[in-house]
């Protein structure tokens, strides 16, 4: 039972990286659009006063900040194309279809149950405007569970077909006859069990905000420690898009999450302070600052002749924490061989929260520097208290300096740079690996080459192509499901592909790629449809 929740769990994860790595890129785009618009920065720059520039960034800004209040559909789609086993287009058509019924289903049974409100704003009364139409506030969970059944049906009933005049009938159009009555029976049942719902997450939401700092500790400790199993993703999505992290109304519309209530207050120029109700978005501590410190913890006290190595693959990650928000290069160094400097992480994370919320700061940069600049200096100081946010950052550089280096001398931990006489400080390559094997033909140093040659080596270090079930990545992870995980080859996959990590938990399998997943992936993608 363990072993099929896990599974469950991560097939979810996966599914859900197609609407939450797009979400990110609307945001920075809201605050270039903001950007564009901003009266003190117009103050000091004239030649952005001019109506080219203020106008796109009004287009751009306002036409974007509508994904903030449709997330339903778009998590419902995104969700049923991420968990269907193939004809993934046509899942996603269907989602949209059904969550289509979905929304008139319930406008209909509230009209008839005549528990439609009429008001001139629906603020506060538990019903909200979806695509145009009156319904029930479910927020991002009604694209979840919606998701979730399209999926289930769609895989379940896709591939049935007929063999007489009702062959029109079958396939994916046979799946959304399915899925007509049964969205419609949900959409009825939700009319009369979510109220109950909204009230127990709204009771939780508020237990976690009175918890205080306690809660942010084990909102940022807990977000961490999942890492290894890539369910982190799980902790602050909710927080993030859903009512859990706060509630606001903001000129006329009601937004939930703190990153949704964050870009909607970031366009409303009324707003003189970001929200203190909201639980912010405050991991980019240990990212920007936090781990560099590690980083220059670990290369400290690297063994002297190891230190030149050490410092070329240290330099690189830390450079990309800092400035992309990608971290798991630099945990993955440390995470299997010294798990208690892990542990540490996680809760020197759950800190920085801490800090920051005792010291009223609203600033935000989860996804490295680039993001906190363009998200927070724009808005001034007053409204998030941004240099504060850098003095904290940079006492926690010293403190993860410092632990570290006392953890790291003390126990004689195994960091990067201090590995055994006999093991060597580096990162095979792929002339290494075609080395060994044969001495193959050197391959050429270009993209064409690269794909096609390092797909071969992934797929086959994976078990051939027949172990491979799906391929899927987020963000620095290349994930995938195969038949069998004992196939698996590691080594080849640490040391020859330049994996930060290799991850095994039954037939899930997460590869550590970072920055270069995307190109790992289209390696992976290519060599399985030409082969």
């Amino acid at each position: 039972m363990k072993v099929k929740i896990m599974e469950a769990m991560q097939k979810f994860s996966r599914a859900m990286f197609i609407p939450v790595l797009i979400l990110p890129i609307a945001g920075l785009l809201i605050a270039i659009g903001n950007i564009l618009t901003n009266a003190r920065l117009i103050e000091v720059l004239p030649f952005m006063d001019n109506p080219i520039t203020k106008n796109f960034g009004s287009i751009l800004t306002g036409s974007l900040v509508t994904i903030l209040v449709n997330l339903g559909v778009i998590f419902c789609v995104g969700i049923a194309v991420g968990l269907a086993n193939d004809k993934k287009g046509e899942a996603g058509f269907t989602a949209l279809l059904s969550f289509l019924v979905f929304i008139n289903a319930m406008n209909r049974t509230l009209t008839l149950n005549g528990q439609l409100i009429e008001a001139d704003s629906l603020s506060g009364t538990g019903q909200t405007m979806v695509l145009g139409v009156q319904v029930l506030d479910m927020g991002v969970f009604a694209g979840i569970m919606l998701g979730l059944i399209v999926a289930y049906v769609f895989n379940k009933y896709n591939k049935v077909e007929f063999n007489n005049a009702f062959n029109i009938y079958g396939g994916t159009r046979f799946a959304f006859i399915v899925l007509i009555p049964v969205i419609v029976l949900f959409a009825i049942l939700m009319t009369y069990i979510w109220p109950s719902f909204q009230f127990g997450i709204n009771q939780l939401g508020g237990f976690i905000q009175k918890a205080g700092n306690f809660g942010l500790f084990l909102y940022g400790a807990l977000e961490r420690l999942l890492i290894p199993t890539g369910l982190h993703h799980l902790v602050y999505t909710p927080f993030l898009y859903s009512s859990l992290g706060g509630t606001e109304t903001i000129a006329g519309q009601v937004f939930e999450g703190s990153r949704n209530i964050y870009f909607a207050e970031m366009v409303e120029p009324t707003i003189q302070r970001l929200s203190d109700s909201v639980i912010w978005d405050a991991r980019g501590i240990s990212k920007m600052f936090g781990l560099i410190g590690a980083c220059l913890a670990m290369y400290m006290t690297a063994s002297p002749d190891k230190k030149m190595r050490a410092r070329a693959i240290l330099i690189p990650a830390a450079f990309t924490s800092f400035i992309a928000g990608v971290t798991e290069p630099i945990e993955f160094s440390f995470m299997f061989v010294a798990p208690i400097l892990f542990v540490i992480h996680a809760g020197l994370s759950g800190l920085s929260m801490v800090v920051l919320n005792l010291f009223n700061v609203r600033a935000i940069g989860p996804n490295g520097f680039i993001d906190f600049l363009l998200m927070n200096v724009p808005l001034g100081i007053s409204k998030t208290s941004w240099p504060m946010y850098i003095v904290v950052g940079l006492i926690f550089f010293a403190i993860y300096f410092i632990v570290f280096k006392f953890m790291i001398e003390k126990f004689n931990l195994k960091t990067i740079g201090r590995e055994a006489i006999n093991e060597e400080t580096r990162l095979y390559n792929k002339k290494d690996y075609l080395t060994k094997k044969n001495n193959r033909k050197t391959i050429k140093e270009n993209n064409d080459s690269f794909v096609t040659d390092m797909g071969s080596i992934i797929v086959d270090a994976l078990g051939g192509k027949e172990n491979i079930v799906s391929v899927d990545n987020c963000y620095t992870r290349l994930r995938l499901i195969v038949k069998d995980s004992s196939l698996i080859n590691e080594e080849i996959l640490t040391n020859t592909t330049n994996a930060n990590g290799v991850i095994i938990n039954n037939e899930n399998v997460h590869v550590v790629y970072g920055l270069n997943v995307n190109k790992m992936r289209e390696a992976v993608d290519k060599f399985l449809m030409n082969h």
